[in-house]
């Protein structure tokens, strides 16, 4: 067994990254499982070309760009990084146990930042390799300003909440904005759903599923089911959002940490402190509201603080 360590961050997205600068420059010698088979190194963004709201990039910046300048600027405070995922860890006892896949460690206090994974649909052309981030995305607010999208009509997959605020967002930018739902209403709040059916540049596509995503380098059409006459139709489009939910990265824990009825991890309102003493959460695992790359980055800040803070009211830091 190693030395106990005083952090150990589970995650690498910009929470996790963001909580191991502070928590490096403040000479807690973070150890940081950035993860490699369960989940991208990098977290989302990885999986996003061009990133255009985060501040201090005028002209943008490709995501997985992103994450490496965070990466380098995490080791270059001191942080040690492991490519390896948790397994599992024991919040039972401390110090606290974490099982990697290679290490196993210990640490006094534990920051976990493990992200979301958006739910998405195995339909053929929106996997990566084929249209995925190339007008197929799970993500309005992130991408749906890009050029791509501008004045053209767009789809969003989904009936509940978060399908009915992406489509309002997207009419910002295309032409039409089709709303396709496998019912013939709306799972959504009743607030929410007259909202995007009252929208002019809205129009639900009652009782379809998506088949098929088709283009050259990028989405030019999609193809939706009638699930009620099998019948099928192509459609012009030029960009397919995916809003049937996202589903917190909390598996591993087992349960030891209170979670909100969504499965997010809850934690003290106004803190990242979660309801095991010494163990706080950043990022999109306790955040279903907002889910954007600077609030990650804002909460694992938070997170690093609260960190230092409780270990130094502990005694387990000078």
């Amino acid at each position: 067994m190693s030395k106990t360590r005083k952090l150990i961050i589970i995650g690498s997205g910009p929470a996790a990254l963001t909580a191991a600068i502070y928590a490096s420059r403040a000479n807690l010698e973070p150890l940081m499982y950035e993860g490699f088979y369960s989940g991208t190194p990098g977290g989302q963004l990885m999986t996003t070309t061009e990133v255009e709201n985060y501040p201090g990039f005028p002209k943008g910046i490709a995501g997985p760009e992103l994450m490496q300048l965070c990466r380098e600027q995490a080791l270059r405070f001191g942080t040690e990084i492991l490519t390896e995922d948790v397994q599992f860890v024991d919040l039972s006892q401390r110090p606290f146990k974490i099982k990697g896949q290679k290490t196993n460690s210990e640490a006094q206090a534990l920051i976990i930042a493990t992200g979301a994974t958006a739910k998405l649909l195995d339909v053929e052309g929106t996997r990566p390799g084929e249209f995925w981030q190339k007008g197929v995305t799970a993500c309005a607010v992130c991408d749906g300003a890009a050029p791509i999208f501008r004045n053209r009509p767009l789809y969003v997959i989904g009936g509940g909440d978060s399908a009915c605020e992406e489509a309002i967002f997207l009419t910002k930018f295309g032409s039409k904005v089709y709303l396709v739902h496998r019912r013939d209403e709306l799972r959504a709040s009743k607030i929410m759903a007259e909202r995007a059916l009252n929208h002019p540049k809205i129009e639900p596509l009652w009782n379809r599923v998506l088949v098929s995503v088709g283009g050259d380098n990028v989405v030019r059409q999609v193809v939706l089911e009638d699930v009620k006459t099998g019948k099928h139709e192509e459609r012009e489009a030029a960009g397919v959002f995916f809003a049937i939910g996202f589903t917190p990265n909390t598996a591993f824990l087992q349960n030891q940490i209170e979670l909100e009825e969504n499965l997010y991890i809850k934690v003290r309102p106004g803190t990242t402190q979660t309801n095991v003493e010494g163990v706080f959460a950043a990022g999109d695992v306790q955040d279903h509201i907002y889910r954007q790359a600077v609030t990650a980055a804002g909460s694992g800040c938070m997170a690093a603080l609260d960190a230092e803070r409780w270990l130094s009211a502990k005694g387990l830091i000078e």
